[in-house]
């Protein structure tokens, strides 16, 4: 699916967009979706969930933030994480044998979705080999400067996982300190509607705020290779969540 330019830039730079992955209709499907899980969701919000999904916490009609696991949950997202096309891709970068083991939908709502802060997704994560994570975000709505894109530290994933901290009161915004994160300037990605920008675990990079009328929502698919395990993640994740993907070259499917 890359050809041999692409296998280099994301070797160089650690980051890579691709344009145009899913098509208009599959994103469609994919968005219908959400607004139902929105919907279903919302009725059964705890407390505590109030404080970890919505933008403003104590307003139950508050925008999502963020939404976990449509992989797991959600057959219209599960089939754009088995698309060959994007499976093919992250076998190509990490190799063959892949789990989806976390995903997120990220809504960052008009006018109010807020930053977030420069991080490496392999702190989070923790893998046992930093090269068999992969990250591939993809796109809902186009993401542009205004409505907050990503921004990468272009090589940076050639740095070890950093020391992360987390702003007090705030234990799971997990962000490099300011004065390190400094040293990498940040460049950013806009990726159109329905493409993909695939990162390395290592590869540094953050989101502004949206400061646009328009939302900008995507949902992260990050994958590892079979061979590899999460080693004392910053968070917990479910294993049972995880979502074995078949292999693009057509085997069985793949276990771990």
């Amino acid at each position: 699916m890359l050809d041999a330019e692409q296998l280099d830039a994301f070797g160089r730079d650690g980051q890579l967009t691709v344009p145009d992955l899913f098509s208009t209709e599959e994103i469609d499907r994919a968005l219908e979706d959400l607004a139902q899980w929105d919907a279903e969701f919302r009725a059964t919000l705890t407390d505590e969930e109030c404080e970890w999904y919505l933008e403003d916490p104590s307003d139950p009609s508050s925008s999502f933030s963020k939404l976990d696991d449509p992989v797991f949950h959600r057959a219209a997202f599960r089939a754009l994480a088995m698309a060959p096309a994007l499976v093919e891709a992250v076998e190509q970068l990490i190799g063959e044998g892949v789990t989806l083991f976390f995903s997120q939908v990220f809504c960052k709502p008009p006018e109010v979705g807020g930053p977030k802060p420069v991080h490496q997704d392999n702190f989070y994560f923790a893998p046992s080999d930093t090269e068999a994570l992969l990250t591939t975000w993809i796109a809902l709505d186009a993401a542009t400067e205004e409505n907050g894109c990503l921004h990468y530290g272009l090589g940076s994933h050639r740095e070890p996982v950093l020391v992360h901290t987390a702003p007090e009161g705030e234990p799971f915004n997990l962000q490099v300190p300011a004065d390190v994160a400094k040293k990498y300037p940040m460049t950013p990605a806009p990726v159109p509607r329905g493409g993909v920008s695939i990162h390395h675990g290592n590869t540094l990079h953050q989101s502004e705020a949206n400061r646009s009328d328009l939302p900008r929502r995507a949902v992260t698919f990050h994958f590892l290779r079979h061979d590899a395990r999460l080693v004392n993640p910053a968070l917990a994740y479910n294993p049972a969540h995880a979502v074995f993907i078949p292999s693009s070259r057509g085997d069985a499917e793949a276990r771990s």
